[in-house]
């Protein structure tokens, strides 16, 4: 159906779904989304690249991103328990103990994250069994994995946070530049898994 312009409300008892049909399988996704009852969902939200399965196949691990556009300001937020990921020495990269998946935790890019200005890490819940002093480094190598050097990388510190408290939040002194990827790195040795902690990062950026 070709596009159509209406000069009045466009009604619907149903709601409202945005969707994409895949060119190979003619399976739909829900992009976003109106309910019979006024709740919207907006699935597609996210970031371009979201984190390397070295995060994500963590057992008790949570990882979430959403990019939201309102007005002229860019924002995205990346919410992650690092229960099931582990640190090793100091400024290694955390994530899935032993193996060599990718450990990072999303990528920033100009279309979909804007221009980043600033950005902050919060603690919701303070990092036990791993080590709690976690920083945040941007690199232009995608391929990081648990236990490596984040020095190997051609790297930035985000932000040098030390330890992580429930309550604590720390405002980054250094941001990502477009095409960069984003990894969580220890800044003290402790060889452990993590059996709890809540973050939640946030990035501000804007349309340049």
């Amino acid at each position: 159906m070709a596009n159509t312009t209406f000069s009045g409300a466009v009604r619907s008892k149903g709601g409202f779904t945005s969707v994409s049909e895949s060119s190979t399988t003619g399976a739909f996704t829900t992009l976003s989304s109106i309910s019979s009852t006024g709740v919207s969902s907006f699935d597609a939200n996210t970031m371009a690249v979201e984190a390397g399965t070295g995060i994500t196949t963590g057992t008790g691990t949570i990882y979430r991103s959403a990019v939201q556009r309102m007005g002229g300001i860019i924002t995205t937020r990346i919410l992650i328990d690092l229960t099931g990921l582990r640190s090793t020495g100091s400024g290694d990269i955390i994530g899935v103990n032993g193996t060599a998946l990718v450990c990072h935790i999303g990528q920033i890019t100009a279309a979909k994250n804007g221009t980043i200005l600033t950005g902050s890490m919060e603690c919701f819940e303070a990092p036990a069994g791993g080590d709690p002093d976690i920083n945040v480094h941007s690199a232009t190598e995608g391929t990081g994995v648990e236990d490596g050097a984040i020095a190997d990388l051609t790297e930035t510190l985000l932000v040098n946070a030390g330890d992580a408290t429930t309550g604590s939040k720390v405002y980054f002194t250094g941001v990502p530049a477009a095409d960069e990827f984003l990894y969580l790195t220890t800044g003290a040795a402790t060889d452990a898994d993590y059996t709890a902690g809540k973050l939640f990062i946030e990035l501000m950026g804007y349309e340049a």
